[in-house]
């Protein structure tokens, strides 16, 4: 919410920039008619601009309050309405889009569709980058279709070229609505149910999946797990593992620690440049007085094998904020990024933005994380002005540095799968993730 339109009570929310320093820049106020109410963070496409839905709003008036955008700005805050849902085609894209290999965007919408009349139960989209939308996939409730469905969360592309996803009710378990799934789909819709939570290795994931370096899914729940006797008897939630076929295994589950210390309510996760994942919890926590109910949240670290560390606690207002509801990123500079949804007493949800540094170094990273030879890669960094080499999984590659954080160049010939590697007069900085070169 917030913002200049006066079109929504309280705003309708706005696409801002903010640099390490703290400075913020608003881009635009979205005033409805363009979308309102945007949940999830953008994309950065190949083209230099951003991507990203609404989850209500737009022009349509086949949902009560709209339902819902998807929009490019460019980075200078320039505005497009790429998409206005009408129900039918999806309403109420919740979470953010992904760019395919293929260079069309991909997402879905918490309902619409054509089954479950008259709200919908979802659907998976493909969007391309002048906005021609086709609807992959709609979703069902066991009640009336012989699958399992529901709303999907965020979809992520795997190294073999299908989205895998979870969808956050239903199921096979859990009476009566379920306690959610995880998919696999292809890039022409065709879904395969891979597992359904049964509350004892989680229940209801809200999160999108992200691909590890082991080529297997990291995950959490909200709900479920080994803690069923808290959280209202619903348990803390938990963090999980499930390989591209299908086997789950849990690695985690919160309040394992007296009064919640460990957290309870788990964010997506992002496995960061050391090899462990990072996220937030929503509540837990050390005791806090400004929190006393469920703690403030925190932020943990959990390794692939399942350790988990409590990095830190938030105190709540006026101190670091309190609710981190979404998860962290990092930033080229090794630091991590998040929010807090509350962090003013006198402004429910006006929240906070924080970093956090564990000593992780500088590294780059690359826009798409994938082409075949002769595409064109941006590489994203900081103090990249007098790079001397960069090199794809030790091929050399041309280069043009645009500026101090930019350098655009193209997958050479003869590269194969691997880190790129850029060499300034400073250090030398490699990628995040591998490239992953196509034929």
């Amino acid at each position: 919410m917030g913002g200049t339109g006066d079109n929504c009570p309280g705003g309708c929310g706005t696409i801002f920039q903010i640099d390490p320093r703290g400075n913020l820049t608003t881009l635009h106020s979205l005033d409805s008619t363009d979308g309102e109410e945007p949940q999830v963070g953008l994309v950065l496409a190949t083209d230099g601009n951003f991507y990203g839905t609404t989850s209500n709003g737009g022009a349509s008036n086949n949902c009560q309050s709209g339902c819902g955008t998807i929009f490019k700005i460019t980075p200078k805050g320039k505005l497009t309405t790429l998409h206005n849902f009408d129900n039918s085609d999806g309403a109420n894209p919740y979470a953010a889009l992904v760019q395919g290999a293929d260079g069309n965007f991909y997402g879905t919408t918490e309902n619409g569709g054509t089954n479950c009349a008259p709200y919908g139960c979802g659907t998976v989209f493909k969007i391309t980058a002048r906005g021609k939308l086709t609807t992959l996939y709609s979703f069902c409730d066991e009640t009336t279709c012989n699958e399992v469905g529901g709303p999907a969360n965020g979809l992520v592309q795997a190294t073999n070229g299908d989205f895998y996803a979870t969808t956050p009710v239903w199921g096979r378990d859990c009476a009566p609505q379920g306690c959610g799934t995880v998919f696999r789909m292809t890039p022409g819709g065709t879904l395969t149910t891979l597992q359904s939570f049964d509350d004892t290795d989680g229940a209801n994931p809200y999160t999108v999946l992200v691909q590890a370096t082991d080529g297997n899914f990291y995950g959490t729940t909200l709900y479920g797990g080994d803690n069923l006797g808290e959280c209202e008897g619903q348990g803390c939630g938990t963090v999980f593992k499930i390989t591209p076929a299908g086997k789950l295994t849990t690695l985690y589950s919160f309040c394992s620690e007296t009064n919640c210390a460990d957290g309870l309510y788990a964010s997506a996760l992002l496995q960061a440049t050391d090899g462990n994942f990072y996220g937030t919890t929503e509540a837990g926590g050390s005791s806090s007085s400004n929190c006393p109910t469920d703690g403030c949240g925190t932020i943990f670290k959990i390794t692939p094998g399942g350790k988990l560390t409590t990095l830190h606690s938030f105190e709540g207002y006026p101190i670091d904020g309190s609710l981190p509801v979404a998860g962290l990123v990092q930033g080229t500079d090794g630091t991590f990024y998040g929010t807090t949804s509350n962090g003013r007493v006198d402004c429910l949800g006006c929240g906070t933005v924080f970093s956090l540094s564990v000593g992780l170094g500088p590294f780059v990273e690359t826009v798409p994380t994938s082409g075949a030879v002769g595409a064109t890669v941006t590489i994203l960094g900081n103090n990249l002005t007098g790079a001397t080499s960069l090199s794809f999984n030790g091929t050399p590659a041309a280069f043009t540095v645009v500026s101090r954080s930019e350098i655009k160049t193209a997958v050479p010939a003869g590269a194969t799968t691997g880190k790129i590697e850029v060499k300034t007069p400073e250090k030398t900085l490699k990628s995040n993730l591998l490239f992953r070169v196509r034929q």
